[in-house]
C-alpha cells in the first residue's frame, strides 16, 4: 500500500495494514477500550497503552500521535469522535470532520505518506454510517486536493456493508467534485 496515491477502501483488520500510520478511535481519556481501540492496543502491545496514558487526554475532534510499537504501522494517531447523542447535528459533523482533518495534519507533520482510518464514531458513539462516510471522504478529498502528505488514505472497513457506504460516498463526492 505504500506506493499508492489517493483513496483506497478495504475490508480488513486495520492492525494488519502496511501503512505508515493507522488511526485509533480513542476515547477522550486515552484509556484503552473496546472495538477498534481494543484491537489496536492488543496488537501494539502494552507500551501503546502506557504512551496513551502518558499523553493523558485528547479533546473531541483533536488528534495525538504515538509510536506503533508492535504494529506494522510506525505511528498510531489517536482521535476522539463525537458521541452522536451528546451533540447537535451541526456539531457532530463539524467535530467528525475535525477528527479527519486534524489526524491528516498531524500525519503530515510526522512525514506520514500513507494512513489508514477506521470508520470513526459509527460504533458505540452512534454516528450514522452514511453521514460519517460523507464527512470522512469529504475531509480526505479536501486534504488530497491541498497536495499535502499523506498522499495515500485508506478507509479500513469492518464489513462489506460499511465498505459499500464508503464507495458510495466517494463516488458521489467525485461526481459533485
Amino acid at each position: 500500500m505504500r506506493e499508492g496515491k489517493g483513496i483506497t477502501i478495504v475490508k480488513a483488520d486495520i492492525t494488519t495494514l502496511d501503512v505508515d500510520a493507522i488511526v485509533n478511535a480513542a476515547n477522550s481519556r486515552l484509556i484503552p477500550g473496546g472495538g477498534v481501540d481494543g484491537a489496536i492496543n492488543k496488537a501494539a502491545g502494552p507500551a501503546l497503552a502506557e504512551a496513551m496514558m502518558a499523553i493523558g487526554r485528547c479533546p473531541t475532534g483533536e488528534a495525538v500521535i504515538t509510536p506503533g510499537f508492535k504494529l506494522l504501522a510506525k505511528h498510531v494517531i489517536h482521535t476522539v469522535a463525537p458521541v452522536y447523542a451528546q451533540h447537535g447535528e451541526d456539531d457532530v459533523w463539524r467535530l467528525l470532520r475535525n477528527c479527519y482533518r486534524n489526524s491528516l495534519a498531524l500525519a503530515s507533520l510526522h512525514g506520514v505518506r500513507s494512513i489508514a482510518f477506521p470508520s470513526l464514531g459509527t460504533g458505540v458513539y452512534g454516528i450514522p454510517i452514511a453521514g460519517a462516510c460523507k464527512a470522512a471522504v469529504g475531509a480526505a478529498l479536501d486534504h488530497l486536493n491541498g497536495g499535502d502528505a499523506p498522499a495515500e488514505i485508506v478507509f479500513c472497513c469492518f464489513s462489506d456493508s460499511d465498505a459499500a457506504y464508503y464507495r458510495s460516498a466517494l463516488e458521489e463526492a467525485r461526481r459533485k467534485g
